[in-house]
């Protein structure tokens, strides 16, 4: 729903004034928080469901209970699928004056008037909370996407070839293409994507998500619809959609049904135009604990007790994308009591957690985390979290940090754990500055686990068990398992992902070895001496289970 709409309304009302209303766009901006929030926020109403009777008593309309709400077949056929996709509308009843509709916009008069024209009746209409409407519209018309897709591009025949910026943008929020994107989006977040990629290329426009690591293709829309789509998207995002030769970057919150997602929007310009991808950040994923992550009980309680130190630091490494900071911020929920002052430096936050003070990166005013860090010392903190040691001055802070007696967590981007101590070392830090500081590291990755409806055994070759360094003696009586595709999992044998986990502790002989500059394959033969699992151990554990493939553990590992 608009929010102009919705603050003039507040405004015509005399419940806020014009200045007020400004103030709260601004914040909506800012927050990516929607409009009903952003009230609650400025205590004009209660909470952001007590907006919903003010906008029916504006439209002098019925406000309407949509959770048990279940309409007959010749009632939802009045309105086909794309059209109410299109304009937003979901029919309540028909009677001999006509139909009654909820909108997911019914403070937009226009939408009315073009149910009108299309269904040659009379509309009249009822309101309920917008994300209620469009869950009941995706549930109730549910599984007809493709359909409901090729309907609204049908609507989109004209090119855009010669239009100003000014008619772009009024190209980009016509009802057609909004649909359109928030479609793309729903269908993306249904099939738990965690990035949406939007891609020109030379004679096509290619839509992109990627599930659990993997990515897939939609059906793509004609090319000549790149600009006003991702016109769109940028609208969305609050981004420039007159700026198209630099980078980009915004956020967007939407309502998907009952769920809040966080969308984090990047825009790259390419030689065919801007390529955008949205980052999906789940907020359920924010009450993630440590229990959740699937730690082996060791990790687990090893990583539990070294949150609780008064001081040190805790490094997890691996590449993009491993889940590290999933973890970082699960640890950060364990210690964040009231007896502690928490204080994160992110590049960027990625999650708000109350309770914690979270500050983000920002180098083109040179706020980096090396700066961060040494403001964080005068702010009395007890624990900190830095989002990457990326330089040699951030490592010195966060060691000093460790040694003045804070906790520091913090990430790098290396191979295994063994490799993230010499990277340390290499960075420029002294070695026995390291060896007193850290206390361990926590190596991890991420793998497709087996989909459980299509689960079956089967026999490995010869070669892949060679790969993995097996000999036939060692398998035994071991079994092999592999998804074999069904509708659940879309036909790709995987289903969700876990975590593989490789713990250093920083003992007194690792410690003697960081200080001697050993080499990192020195400090991972006496580490595996001392009781180390690697990465490769916990993924073959994971296939004696029958949680991974072959495939997968030696892709990661």
């Amino acid at each position: 729903m608009d929010p102009n709409n919705v603050i003039d309304l507040f405004v015509n009302r005399g419940m806020i004034d014009r200045s007020l209303g400004e103030d709260m766009l601004s914040e909506m901006e800012n927050s990516g928080k929607d409009i009903g929030e952003i009230l609650a926020d400025f205590e004009v109403v209660q909470s952001k469901k007590d907006m919903w009777p003010i906008v029916a008593s504006e439209l002098g309309a019925d406000l309407v209970d949509l959770s048990e709400f279940t309409p007959p077949e010749a009632l939802l056929a009045m309105i086909p699928a794309g059209m109410a996709r299109l304009h937003g509308a979901l029919p309540i009843t028909v009677d001999a004056d006509g139909l009654t509709v909820a909108l997911v916009d019914p403070m937009n008069p226009q939408t009315i008037e073009d149910l009108r024209f299309a269904l040659g009746q009379e509309v009249k209409v009822v309101v309920a909370p917008d994300h209620v409407v469009e869950a009941k519209i995706n549930e109730l018309y549910g599984g007809g996407e493709g359909e409901a897709m090729e309907e609204l591009l049908g609507q989109l025949e004209g090119g855009v070839d010669g239009m100003s910026d000014q008619e772009l943008e009024q190209e980009a929020n016509s009802a057609p293409i909004v649909r359109y994107v928030d479609l793309v989006l729903y269908q993306a977040i249904k099939e738990r994507a965690s990035d949406i990629h939007f891609e020109p290329v030379e004679k096509e426009f290619k839509i992109r998500y990627r599930v659990d690591g993997s990515l897939y293709e939609m059906a793509p829309p004609p090319a000549h619809l790149a600009l006003p789509i991702i016109s769109r998207v940028k609208v969305m995002s609050n981004m420039n959609i007159a700026e198209r030769r630099v980078p980009q970057d915004g956020r967007i919150v939407k309502q998907i049904g009952e769920q809040s997602v966080d969308l984090r929007v990047s825009s790259l310009p390419t030689t065919y135009g801007e390529s955008v991808v949205l980052r999906v950040l789940d907020r359920s994923n924010v009450n993630l604990n440590l229990e959740a992550l699937g730690l082996p009980p060791h990790v687990s309680e090893y990583v539990t007790h070294t949150i609780h130190k008064p001081n040190g630091i805790f490094v997890v490494t691996g590449p993009t994308g491993a889940g590290k900071t999933t973890t970082l911020y699960a640890a950060l929920r364990e210690i964040n009591t009231i007896d502690s002052k928490l204080l994160t430096a992110e590049d960027p936050v990625e999650y708000d957690i109350d309770g914690i003070i979270q500050i983000p990166v920002h180098e083109a005013i040179e706020l980096t985390f090396a700066r961060i860090l040494r403001a964080f010392l005068r702010q009395d903190p007890d624990k900190i979290l830095v989002g990457e040691i990326r330089d040699l001055e951030t490592a010195q802070i966060a060691i000093q940090a460790s040694l003045t007696g804070h906790l520091v967590l913090s990430t790098l981007h290396t191979n295994d754990a063994a490799g993230a101590v010499t990277r340390l070392v290499d960075m420029g830090t002294e070695p026995f500055l390291v060896a007193a500081s850290l206390e361990g590291v926590l190596a991890q990755r991420l793998i497709r686990t087996i989909c459980k409806e299509c689960k079956a055994a089967y026999e490995p070759s010869e070669a892949i068990l060679t790969q993995l360094g097996l000999a036939a003696h060692e398998i035994g009586d071991k079994q092999f398992f592999t998804g074999q595709g069904c509708d659940e999992c879309g036909q790709t044998g995987y289903r969700g992902r876990k975590g593989l986990f490789e713990l250093l502790d920083v003992s007194d002989p690792i410690a003697e070895l960081i200080t001697e500059r050993a080499p990192s394959v020195v400090i991972k033969q006496k580490a595996i001496e001392l009781g180390m699992t690697t990465l490769r151990e916990d993924g073959l554990r994971n296939i004696y289970e029958g949680v991974a493939t072959i495939e997968e553990v030696l892709k990661y590992t």
